[in-house]
């Protein structure tokens, strides 16, 4: 469906980046992106994917907006005390842009019930806080044959990577899986909650902002994205790193020795 003129006004800075252009941005009105948690990752990767005119948005979120939340999670306001985020949500999606579809999921995602939603996407975003849940999604995404941009927030620190396991690299050797990068979860109780350690609020903004622009490169498909790069970030220091990391053959998912 061609933009509209209302949209060719709108989107008009990205219309005119030679990268994107009026194709990059008919690309971005038919995708359809699931965002997993509408929280401190998530509201930012939410509000700019919705600016930058993703056609539909799925959001999934069992979570009712706290009034601790507001210190980071933008997308939702002190009158959304007490609502469910996905609904808090939908509506500052509608105000933002009335242009994008919205689909809310209001339920926790599980290893049973991730790989039919995650299918019904074009590609996914993990904003979640817990290792269970990003298994399960990361799972889903090599199953379903669908990227997956996947960010992770400590209390000064953040990292940032994408994952394309269904498909192989340059070398002809498969890309690698979450599980290739964290074959095992640590124990229970190595790592604070955000609750016990704090988090930066500024840095959920400016790491959920670096996923949504990552999320927009995949479906326009200019740069260089993070397949097999770890995106770290030291908000004490402000430095930026980036790690390299491979397939690993003994990984469940799409190792020899265990093959999907």
């Amino acid at each position: 469906m061609p933009l509209t003129s209302d949209e060719i006004e709108r989107y008009a800075r990205h219309i005119v980046l030679r990268d994107v252009g009026g194709p990059g941005q008919n690309k971005l009105k038919a995708a359809r992106v699931l965002v997993v948690g509408a929280g401190g990752l998530g509201s930012p990767v939410i509000q700019y994917l919705a600016a930058a005119g993703i056609g539909t948005l799925g959001i999934v979120d069992d979570d009712t907006v706290s009034l601790s939340n507001l210190q980071r999670q933008v997308l939702h306001r002190t009158p959304d005390l007490g609502r469910p985020k996905i609904a808090s949500a939908a509506e500052a999606i509608a105000a933002l842009n009335p242009h994008v579809a919205v689909e809310g999921h209001g339920w926790r995602i599980t290893a049973e019930n991730a790989r039919e939603l995650v299918a019904s996407y074009d590609i996914v975003a993990d904003g979640s806080d817990n290792f269970d849940t990003r298994y399960a999604v990361s799972d889903a995404c090599f199953k379903a044959g669908r990227p997956l941009v996947t960010g992770a927030l400590g209390p000064f620190d953040a990292s940032l990577t994408t994952i394309r396991a269904h498909e192989t690299g340059r070398d002809g050797r498969p890309n690698p899986t979450y599980r290739c990068l964290f074959p095992e979860a640590p124990p229970a109780g190595a790592v604070p909650t955000c609750a016990e350690a704090g988090v930066l609020g500024a840095l959920a903004g400016t790491v959920g902002a670096m996923m949504a622009m990552e999320v927009i490169r995949e479906i326009v498909g200019f740069g260089e994205g993070l397949v097999g790069r770890l995106l770290l970030v030291d908000a004490l220091s402000l430095r930026f790193e980036t790690l390299s990391y491979g397939w690993d053959p003994t990984n469940p998912l799409s190792g020899t020795s265990d093959p999907a």
